[in-house]
């Protein structure tokens, strides 16, 4: 029984891939037909997430954006530049990885997010409570609304 456990959790952590690749061309990622996964880049209301509506300067906004990334624990920024940030994050039990980007809009001062898990198909909830948390401690940073 160990034994399945551990293969079982050597394929699930090897069978995931990054999307850093798609973030880096200024595309979120679609969602999958999973109910793990959130985009602000769609209007469909099983994978949709407000994206963050910028109040203060766009690169103060997304500089503490970035500042708020590096604080999280278990989470590591992948690709960063002017207007794409890709992180990892990873669980602390099973090592699962969830991949979060972000894509600045300057044109409509907002910061657009795309959260997913790589492997199953039920994160209960956590990447939704994750952005979510980071909402939060923008808006009482007062950078977003």
């Amino acid at each position: 029984m160990t034994l399945k456990i551990f293969f079982y959790m050597l394929f699930m952590s090897l069978s995931g891939a990054s999307h850093a690749d798609t973030i880096a061309k200024k595309l979120l990622p679609p969602c999958q037909e999973i109910p793990n996964c959130l985009t602000s880049e769609t209007v469909e209301s099983k994978h949709y997430i407000q994206p963050f509506k910028i109040k203060a300067e766009s690169d103060k906004a997304w500089s503490s954006l970035k500042d708020s990334l590096r604080q999280q624990s278990r989470m590591v920024i992948t690709h960063d530049s002017a207007d794409n940030i890709h992180a990892e994050v990873t669980s602390l039990i099973f090592k699962f990885v969830d991949d979060i980007d972000f894509c600045l809009d300057k044109e409509n001062n907002a910061i657009h997010v795309r959260t997913a898990s790589r492997t199953g198909h039920i994160d209960f909830g956590i990447n939704h409570k994750r952005i979510e948390a980071l909402r939060a401690q923008l808006q009482k940073a007062n950078l977003i609304s």
